[in-house]
């Protein structure tokens, strides 16, 4: 019976001791970088710029030349152009055509997977409600802090836009940060963006909504990450005190 309890103590104390050691051994994974959208719509749209500026130089080369090669040497000289086969004239036509349809093919499969990757929110994100509506941004915090066209951010922190309108369509348009998308009445919609450093950036609508239209701007206003939590956390004191004396 003494052997039996020892065995099975010697055993467990071994599962034990092997355990800790594949937790030791195990992977650390740290938090997967955030793949920051601002950053990849400016790439892209370097890229379209040069495959276009290219493309531009080509043409205009190519008629310059035909432009010199068959210019008419005299008043009465009459055209002369090669004839051509079926073939050649189909040739002459599509290949060209598919040699610059592949540079738009791949920029446009691109900004599919940049499109696709940016809809891929950040786990660690702070989220934040918008209630938009003629004319002005509502903006509530997890903690029931309520700004209106003002939205305080901290630097670091991927922001999410959970969205909705209380009355007709808007579009919630941060040109610094390269994000845009509606918001519309009866449907939740969403947004994010990363605010990398303090600074302040524009907020427009990007959506005609009324005739006060053009007057329907805020800011987002990034702040230190110590600078946001005493925000933060004053504001909240100050909700939580105005409601106490509401009660009483």
């Amino acid at each position: 019976m003494f052997n039996r309890r020892f065995f099975l103590g010697d055993n467990s104390l071994t599962v034990s001791i092997t355990s800790f050691l594949l937790l030791l051994a195990a992977p650390v994974h740290s938090a997967a970088p955030i793949n920051n959208p601002a950053v990849g719509w400016d790439h892209l749209w370097h890229e379209v710029i040069i495959d276009i500026t290219i493309i531009g130089v080509i043409f205009s080369l190519i008629t310059l030349y035909f432009m010199y090669k068959y210019r008419r040497r005299h008043p009465d000289q009459e055209g002369n152009p090669p004839q051509m086969s079926t073939a050649m004239a189909i040739g002459w036509a599509i290949i060209p055509v598919f040699i610059f349809m592949a540079d738009d093919f791949y920029l446009a499969a691109n900004g599919w997977q940049l499109w696709n990757n940016y809809r891929q929110v950040p786990a660690n994100r702070m989220e934040i409600k918008l209630e938009s509506g003629m004319y002005s941004w509502d903006y509530t915090y997890p903690n029931g802090v309520e700004t209106q066209n003002e939205l305080r951010v901290p630097a670091g922190k991927p922001i999410m836009l959970r969205m909705t309108s209380r009355d007709t369509l808007h579009s919630h348009y941060i040109p610094d940060f390269r994000v845009k998308e509606d918001s519309m009445p009866g449907r939740v919609t969403y947004l994010w963006f990363y605010p990398t450093e303090p600074g302040e950036h524009i907020v427009s609508c990007g959506e005609y909504c009324g005739i006060m239209h053009s007057y329907m701007v805020g800011k987002v206003i990034v702040m230190p990450k110590e600078e946001f939590n005493q925000w933060y956390n004053q504001e909240a004191a100050k909700l939580a005190k105005t409601g106490a004396a509401k009660e009483a």
